[in-house]
């Protein structure tokens, strides 16, 4: 599945993202959210840096996760061109920013490698979003781009579902059971 995603062209996960990106700010729940637990996205994920700055523009507080240790720290930024730099795995993180708890984000919009219809989610091994989403009840809104989508992904008792997963094409509603 990531094959794939590498695949896409500069300009093709460019277009795909900014289409996917209209989708998500339509979203009844991101229009209303006031916090928005973003991700900084790295190599072929669904690009995030452009959300990121429209989100700030259009007032939102926009927070972002730091590795640390076996967990996620959480961080509200004011700037992502100043604000953010390479990281653990050479993911891009907050450097400057103020603490934020899970508690005040409204909506998370969340990477993933592999989704499916139901809002499960296979990550990329680490369980940080699992650890971090365990106990919270908002909103959590997977980026994916179509061929990310698959029949059935493969979850564990402790892996956290998206209850949405945006794409180029589509606004999955996940069928949580």
């Amino acid at each position: 599945m990531l094959e794939s995603r590498f695949r896409l062209s500069p300009d093709a996960r460019r277009a795909k993202s900014r289409t996917i990106e209209e989708r998500l700010f339509s979203l009844p729940e991101f229009r209303a959210a006031s916090t928005v637990l973003f991700y900084a996205s790295f190599r072929s994920e669904v690009e995030t840096g452009q959300m990121i700055r429209r989100a700030l523009v259009d007032g939102k507080k926009v927070v972002l996760p730091k590795v640390k240790g076996k967990g996620l720290a959480l961080f509200a930024i004011g700037d992502f061109d100043r604000d953010v730099e390479p990281g653990a795995w050479e993911i891009p993180e907050p450097l400057h920013g103020t603490p934020a708890t899970i508690g005040e984000i409204d909506i998370v919009i969340m990477p993933g490698a592999v989704f499916d219809e139901q809002g499960n989610r296979l990550g990329y091994g680490g369980g940080f979003y699992d650890r971090l989403l365990a106990g919270y009840r908002g909103m959590i809104v997977a980026l994916a781009f179509e061929a990310q989508i698959v029949p059935l992904a493969p979850v564990s008792a402790h892996d956290v579902p998206a209850k949405k997963i945006v794409t180029e094409k589509r606004i999955i509603e996940a069928n949580l059971k």
